[in-house]
């Protein structure tokens, strides 16, 4: 994506109770977490998992919109084809450790990581690596991840255990710039099969602030203007926009767009939402969504949604 992160380094006393318990870790709980190759997919409380659509709007929020692009178009950033999206590769503890060579060793995890023999690895520049390792129920992400003649190297790495709320350090990047894990945010087939996508999803903005706020942990840019929107901005669909007619894999992805929103995670085109790729994709029902645009959204006021541990 454009900027990468080497560029630095570095509600109102009135809201009605049922505001806040739309967006209470308890009620998330209720409904328990999404889960992935048996694993939980972080804690039902965890920020991913916390719906955001009773939460109060950003003061901010029309100007923030404005400078990611009010009449730019939602754009699935994933398809049927298999070199469009993020893949992801599923491990187990017979997977083979390798050791990882890094660009930036001081914010990375230094391993060793369970990277299978043949990975899927995403295409273009980012050639990002995700897995997910189903018997320890944690996950190993890789930037600009290749094997080379001295073994496998990548910009930078992180690790996370699924069944915990953790964070990165303050100010350490991940495989993302926001320092953000990808895998909870992509949206995947299986999910919008079953009828539900119970997780906020990732986008990218073309011009960030040099800034982040819970729950990203490190920002890209060396931007300072106020309306320039920082890592880890959380927006919604707004809920007066229709989505009935949409064909129904858009209309899933729409409502959970209204229900959880999305994460801004990394520096590139406007409203990119990334998904995994699946050949069962309906790319005709997906380009639909371009009919959604900037101003059918807004950001949200996100302050109480830090997970607990």
């Amino acid at each position: 994506m454009f900027g990468r992160r080497w560029l630095v380094r570095a509600g109102a006393l009135g809201l009605a109770v049922g505001l806040l318990a739309a967006s209470s870790p308890a009620a998330a709980k209720r409904s328990g977490p999404p889960h992935l190759s048996g694993c939980p997919v972080f804690p039902a409380g965890n920020v991913w998992n916390r719906r955001v659509d009773r939460l109060p709007v950003h003061p901010r929020s029309r100007a923030l919109i404005r400078s990611i692009g009010r009449d730019q178009p939602l754009h699935p950033d994933f398809g049927s084809w298999a070199g469009y999206g993020i893949p992801w590769n599923e491990v187990d503890a017979s997977t083979a450790r390798s050791p990882v060579s890094f660009r930036w060793p001081d914010e990375s995890d230094a391993g060793p990581y369970p990277i299978p023999a043949d990975p899927r690895l995403e295409e273009g520049r980012d050639r990002h690596l995700l897995m997910l390792d189903r018997d320890a129920c944690r996950l190993y992400e890789l930037y600009a991840a290749e094997l080379g003649p001295g073994g496998w190297q990548a910009g930078s790495g992180a690790t996370w255990d699924l069944r915990s709320n953790k964070l990165r350090p303050r100010g350490w990047t991940s495989a993302d710039a926001a320092g953000l894990p990808i895998l909870p945010g992509l949206v995947r087939h299986e999910e919008v099969a079953a009828g539900r996508i119970r997780h906020a999803l990732r986008f990218t903005a073309p011009r960030t602030r040099q800034a982040f706020i819970y729950p990203a942990r490190h920002f890209a840019s060396d931007l300072t203007h106020p309306d320039l929107p920082p890592m880890g901005l959380r927006v919604r669909l707004r809920s007066s926009v229709r989505i009935a007619d949409y064909p129904r894999q858009a209309r899933m992805l729409l409502r959970a767009l209204k229900r959880y929103g999305m994460i801004l995670a990394d520096n590139g085109s406007s409203w990119y939402v990334t998904g995994a790729p699946d050949p069962r994709w309906d790319d005709d029902a997906l380009h639909a969504l371009h009919s959604i645009r900037g101003r059918d959204f807004e950001v949200v006021d996100s302050r109480r949604l830090r997970s607990r541990r």
